[in-house]
């Protein structure tokens, strides 16, 4: 009963969002990040006879700290397991994120720009400036060590570009990224919960 409600309340936001896509009235549902009124007009050149969809002029770029909600989801979640004894607790959560994220405008034609980022492995930069740097936080656990390539997997499934810099944490590279975006005249939303992050926020053109 409480799947099917869950579902049933799902489906009415889906058939909303569509509906208010068609009339031209848009906002991203970034879960709480910042939502805009947009029209948008699809780009005539996005769609061909290959498949390919449109990608809306003014669409802005949304960088993930994919690292860090892959260890919220892993700590929110039970301890899920396939049949075969892979943990599948953190990668649940985040292939949920993604459909409520995306799926709703993948089946609407749309491409949104949306990249995932990863902390990368071992040692970074910091490190080497500190040696003791995050000396206190322990190892990652081991359950969650497989679901991070399983992460991977899904998000190539769901046709998004993943961005891993050797000796840089996520941040480091979301900060990078946006920058860069920024001057390009691209907006930029991050979704993340590191407060370091709060240094890039500007005022919206």
């Amino acid at each position: 009963v409480y799947k099917f409600r869950a579902l049933s309340r799902e489906l009415k936001r889906e058939v909303k969002r569509m509906d208010q896509a068609e009339k031209g009235f848009r906002t991203n549902d970034y879960f709480g990040n910042l939502a805009r009124e947009r029209r948008t007009e699809m780009s005539a050149q996005g769609t061909s006879s290959a498949g390919q969809v449109a990608v809306a002029h003014g669409e802005p770029l949304l960088l993930i700290d994919a690292s860090a909600y892959i260890f919220r989801s892993y700590h929110a979640l039970p301890p899920l397991h396939h049949s075969d004894g892979t943990p599948t607790g953190a990668l649940h959560g985040m292939v949920k994120m993604l459909q409520r994220l995306l799926l709703g405008r993948l089946f609407r034609g749309e491409r949104p720009r949306v990249v995932l980022v990863f902390d990368s492995k071992g040692p970074n930069f910091r490190h080497e400036l500190y040696p003791e740097y995050k000396a206190n936080r322990g190892p990652c656990p081991e359950d969650l060590i497989p679901q991070f390539a399983l992460v991977k997997e899904a998000a190539t499934a769901f046709g998004l570009p993943q961005i891993e810099a050797e000796g840089y944490e996520a941040d480091d590279v979301i900060a990078t990224l946006a920058k860069i975006a920024v001057k390009e005249g691209v907006a930029v939303d991050i979704m993340s919960g590191d407060k370091d992050l709060m240094q890039l926020i500007t005022e919206p053109n």
